[in-house]
């Protein structure tokens, strides 16, 4: 079998052998140069996620440029010359731009930058310039995204003929599973707005939907991410951090996905009665809660298999509350809650309601409780057979984790 597969004679079990080696970059160079036939599936697996790769030398920018159309490769030249670079657009054995699979907005700005500052360049409209010629080449070459982060810095500005490249190439956003997008307060709303449309005009794949709001959200944006989020066939993560309490039907928009969603994470935010929502998920399964508010974890309906509470203040009450409504579903909880009220988890209540409320659960953590006879008497009724286990680790972190895995 090894001559066959070195010889090239078959294919699809090389190729994943060769994915597997998604990460290693060196290897997969190394991969690349062992015979032509392994250069022809290593290559498109090194380009498909070039920028996101931190030790990647930045001057492999230089192997698109060859791909440009012929007025752009004069245009860039020139302006390369003005700046005192003479830069060679040599003809490159692969058109390396059709197998971008993941590509971030802020990634490939990053290495755009690096590679300017390697060339001696710091002259911030040039550098906007390569980035939206660049995109303009990934939308136009073919290439058909798996994964995008809409996410900007202050200094990237998409010209117009991104937004008509993008209307005559749908293909570009037709395969999307996994989409973040970050808003902050000077970014071009309309720009984003735009693309966003773009976006629900052709995908609906998207898998893991991601939204972190630095700055109060503008309706705009929020009315836009709503037709996306509608038209999604079978949307399983959702992930919304912000400080604020105003979403204008993001979180009611969740009604349209409620059949295929499996995980909330929600972050710094305040209680909204959107959120009401997700107790008519009827697959969620996870949910998992960072620095919110009491009062947003008193809404929800918790018939969930996982619980995690991170650096939310919660009173022992609450969490009973929480636990009966789990009840014999829950299987994994985390609380790891930060306060400076010493009482504010009165372990006793809450060991009572984990064992009364939850007979099911394989795995819990949690932060700051003392090793006791009662959390004795709980861990022998979930298992028998790890109370060993169990002292053995508290012994090493005597009173600050508890943390139980049957």
């Amino acid at each position: 079998m090894t001559p066959k597969i070195l010889m090239g004679d078959m294919p699809e079990l090389m190729e994943y052998i060769l994915k597997n080696l998604n990460d290693e970059i060196y290897s997969l160079y190394s991969c690349a140069l062992v015979s032509r036939h392994w250069c022809k599936m290593s290559i498109p697996i090194l380009w498909q996620d070039p920028f996101s790769f931190y030790q990647r030398n930045p001057l492999f920018i230089s192997n698109y440029f060859s791909s440009l159309g012929e007025y752009e490769k004069i245009g860039l030249k020139e302006s390369l010359k003005e700046r005192g670079i003479n830069e060679e657009f040599s003809k490159t054995l692969f058109d390396y731009a059709r197998f971008l699979k993941v590509l971030d907005l802020i990634n490939l700005e990053c290495k755009v930058k690096k590679w300017s500052d390697l060339k001696l360049l710091s002259y911030e409209r040039l550098i906007n310039h390569i980035n939206n010629l660049l995109l303009k080449l990934f939308i136009e070459s073919g290439a058909t995204l798996y994964e995008l982060g809409l996410r900007f810095s202050r200094s990237f500005q998409l010209k117009p003929e991104i937004f008509y490249s993008l209307g005559r190439n749908g293909q570009f956003f037709s395969r999307i599973q996994h989409l973040t997008l970050g808003v902050i307060s000077i970014m071009d709303i309309e720009s984003i707005t735009t693309l966003l449309r773009a976006l629900a005009e052709n995908t609906t794949k998207i898998r893991t939907l991601e939204l972190v709001f630095h700055s109060d959200t503008d309706s705009q944006i929020c009315h836009a991410l709503i037709y996306v989020i509608k038209l999604q066939e079978r949307l399983r993560l959702f992930r919304i951090a912000g400080g604020h309490t105003e979403f204008y039907g993001i979180i009611s928009a969740l009604e349209y996905q409620k059949n295929s969603l499996q995980e909330v994470v929600i972050q710094d935010c305040s209680f909204n009665a959107e959120f009401n929502v997700l107790n008519n998920c009827k697959n969620l399964e996870t949910i998992r809660i960072l620095c919110c508010n009491t009062e947003l974890l008193k809404i929800l309906d918790y018939k969930i298999s996982t619980l995690e509470v991170f650096d939310t203040p919660i009173n022992a009450q609450t969490m009973a509350l929480i636990l009966e409504k789990a009840g014999i579903l829950l299987q994994r909880l985390i609380v790891e809650s930060i306060t400076i009220d010493e009482d504010i988890l009165e372990e006793s209540l809450l060991l009572e309601a984990i064992k009364s409320f939850c007979p099911n659960i394989t795995y819990f953590k949690i932060r700051h409780i003392e090793f006791s006879t009662q959390l004795l008497e709980l861990i022998e009724a979930l298992d028998d057979n790890i109370r060993k286990e169990v002292e053995a680790k508290v012994a090493l972190v005597p009173d600050y984790y508890i943390i139980v895995d049957c």
